[in-house]
């Protein structure tokens, strides 16, 4: 035993010397293992310093004549100021934070409270002053043998970052994800915000840095497809333009899903791909990040500043396919219940003694052509012993899934009479030569249930108010809503 240790103490040659491959490739898989734990670790770090960056490059006030963080000024007719106790800088009660002690409370702006937070979760305080361990090198096996699981990932965390380094003009910026060591294939910028009045999720896609190169002359033509999980369908897939030969490319460009229900919010993820264009071939991937919607907050925007990601293929892909959007089973099976939204508008005039039905928009309609998309329109019935006059449709709007209208139909009536009504609303894709194909309805009235109902309700109760809502599409027996 005593001869093993002190063998344990001499070189790593020397221990190299005495170990057999099948022992040198299982010290090699842990050192690949704790330096992709170190990794790991790094990353978490940054995320922390990012947090703290953001709110430094936030902050507007000079800390004595308007608060350090918010700007807002001291005075009589301003905000009373408060003592950071550690940077001495002045704030405003609403952008400091106060702890209690035996004698008076203590306050820290947010800036110097965020470092403390620091310190302790990274674990700084404890390693301040020591000498900083480095892992050693893999050791180097006698006779050819397949690197190890832990090694594989290891390199593959390696030369994405080489990639990386050489595709951009510029490393990544300093307190970004990607500055933790962890390799990465870009750095993706794009902000988020969730209306909950108009139920419409607007994404920002802002800029991106540091590409991997994935053209002959070592740039890209960049664009950034968004796509809404759990949900098949191409109406949950949005785009940028594509930005030719730039691995930095800055879009600034705003995409809107229309129709997003709070619940869906709790349950659902966006994912952000990046993939190069190529006309003469496939679209190649360079990467991807996903967002869990319940993360936001709603009516309030965040922003985004992480890396980009190879694909996850998490659960078995349809058709084999593992590159580009991948359509998950658990994906197909949920978006096969849905047929899509409308948005109606509902106003009842007084002085007319009209009700005026307004169809604004559909939004992830389910496909009926082969090409992947449908050919929409909108009838609109007012029911019963209305005749002819009224029956109602739309334009068709060619080759979508997310449809918009904004046309109105009137219907003279009584205001009286409306309890007595029913209002069929019906989405049908448009076939030329043979019959149209009917994709999803609702009934508005008295006797339906749910959002139906309430809407039916609040235009019979405010006259002369215009009421929009999202409505969802059933599936149900087609000849109801036939002429």
């Amino acid at each position: 035993i005593l001869d093993r240790k002190v063998n344990m103490n001499t070189s790593a040659g020397a221990l190299g010397a005495e170990l057999t491959d099948e022992e040198k490739e299982i010290i090699n898989s842990v050192i690949a293992r704790a330096s992709m734990m170190e990794n790991m670790e790094q990353q978490r770090i940054s995320r922390l310093s990012t947090r703290l960056d953001d709110i430094r490059r936030t902050a507007c006030g000079d800390g004595q004549s308007r608060c350090l963080l918010c700007g807002e000024a001291f005075g009589p007719q301003g905000v009373s100021p408060v003592l950071c106790v550690q940077c001495r800088k002045n704030m405003c009660s609403k952008c400091g934070i106060c702890s209690h002690s035996r004698s008076c409370p203590v306050w820290l702006c947010r800036i110097c409270s965020e470092q403390q937070e620091i310190q302790k979760r990274s674990g700084a305080w404890f390693y301040k002053g020591q000498a900083q361990q480095v892992l050693p090198g893999p050791l180097t096996l006698t006779g050819p043998s397949k690197p190890s699981r832990e090694t594989r990932a290891q390199q593959n965390l390696r030369e994405p970052a080489q990639q990386t380094m050489e595709a951009s003009d510029q490393p990544p910026q300093q307190g970004s994800y990607c500055a933790a060591g962890l390799a990465t294939l870009g750095l993706l910028e794009f902000s988020l915000l969730y209306e909950q009045e108009t139920h419409a999720l607007h994404c920002c896609i802002v800029k991106a840095k540091g590409l991997k190169p994935m053209d002959s002359n070592g740039l890209a033509d960049p664009y950034v497809k968004l796509h809404l999980l759990p949900g098949a369908s191409k109406s949950n897939k949005l785009r940028t333009k594509t930005l030719k030969h730039t691995l930095n490319p800055v879009w600034n460009e705003t995409l809107v899903y229309h129709g997003i229900t709070d619940e869906e919010m709790t349950r659902k993820s966006l994912r952000l791909a990046v993939s190069d264009e190529d006309k003469f071939g496939h679209n190649e991937f360079i990467g991807e990040t996903r967002v869990a919607l319940k993360k936001l907050k709603f009516n309030q925007k965040k922003n985004f500043s992480v890396c980009l990601e190879r694909v996850v293929q998490s659960k078995k892909a349809q058709g084999g396919s593992a590159r580009g959007m991948a359509l998950y089973e658990d994906d197909v099976r949920h978006s096969s219940e849905e047929r899509g939204r409308v948005q109606v508008s509902l106003h009842y005039d007084s002085r007319q003694g009209r009700l005026v039905v307004g169809v604004v928009r559909c939004a992830h309609l389910a496909a009926m052509d082969s090409n992947g998309y449908s050919d929409p329109f909108v009838k609109v019935c007012l029911k019963p012993d209305m005749g002819k006059k009224a029956k109602n449709k739309t334009q068709t709007k060619k080759k979508t899934l997310n449809p918009e209208y904004n046309e109105e139909f009137s219907y003279e009536i009584k205001h009286g009479e409306l309890a007595k009504k029913t209002l069929d609303i019906s989405v049908w894709d448009y076939d030329m030569g043979k019959s149209n194909d009917f994709i999803g309805g609702c009934q508005l009235g008295i006797q339906a249930k749910g959002e139906c109902l309430k809407h039916w309700y609040e235009c019979l109760k405010n006259k002369d108010k215009k009421i929009e809502r999202w409505h969802v599409l059933l599936n149900d027996d087609p000849a109801k809503f036939e002429d």
